[in-house]
């Protein structure tokens, strides 16, 4: 896997790992980022999650069929695992591995990751659905402190009507300008 695809995929929806490498910011879709609404019960927010949309990035271009693996680390970190297929569906297949760690004092609702040694980003989940009968979150929108990065995330990769409508609202509601957002393409369930 090439350094610019590595880079990619590090800065995919369950990470931003930013780096001189990942190519200039997108726009400023948010300049006053709130904080995140609710705490997060990390257990409930591991397992496989689909990105439903996000704002464009030069770094993410391309990139359709994007998930996010969370799981825990024997050392008490996350282990993040971000996949996604170059240009379309059928494109090739690119994954990255990295880890997030807790900022202390935010109820878990924020994350440093990285991806690249010691060089770590922001990941604030800034809003989330409530647990579904398996004690899973069912969504989740993440951001960071500059307003340039956005996604959003559901457990199915076609998520219903009322669950997209939901995610459209809240992301305006927190300050968002929809027309950045950019749907990423994902498999039929």
């Amino acid at each position: 896997m090439n350094r610019k695809t590595l880079a990619a995929l590090a800065l995919a929806p369950a990470m931003l790992a930013i780096s001189a490498c990942a190519g200039s910011p997108g726009p400023v879709g948010n300049a006053s980022v709130p904080q995140p609404a609710q705490a997060v019960a990390i257990d409930a927010y591991l397992g496989k999650w689909y990105e439903y949309g996000r704002y464009e990035a030069p770094f993410q271009e391309g990139c359709e069929g994007v998930t996010a693996q969370y799981s825990r680390r024997d050392d008490g970190k996350i282990k993040v695992v971000n996949s996604c297929f170059k240009d379309s569906l059928d494109g090739e297949f690119d994954q990255s591995t990295g880890k997030a760690k807790i900022v202390e004092d935010s109820a878990g609702a924020k994350l440093k990751v990285s991806f690249f040694g010691p060089f770590y980003g922001d990941y604030w989940v800034l809003d989330r659905g409530p647990q579904g009968a398996d004690g899973l979150y069912d969504w989740s929108i993440v951001g960071e402190p500059s307003g340039r990065y956005l996604w959003m995330l559901t457990r199915d990769a076609q998520p219903d009507a009322a669950t997209r409508s939901l995610l459209e609202r809240r992301v305006k509601e927190l300050g968002y300008d929809w027309g950045l957002v950019r749907m990423t393409q994902q498999p039929a369930n």
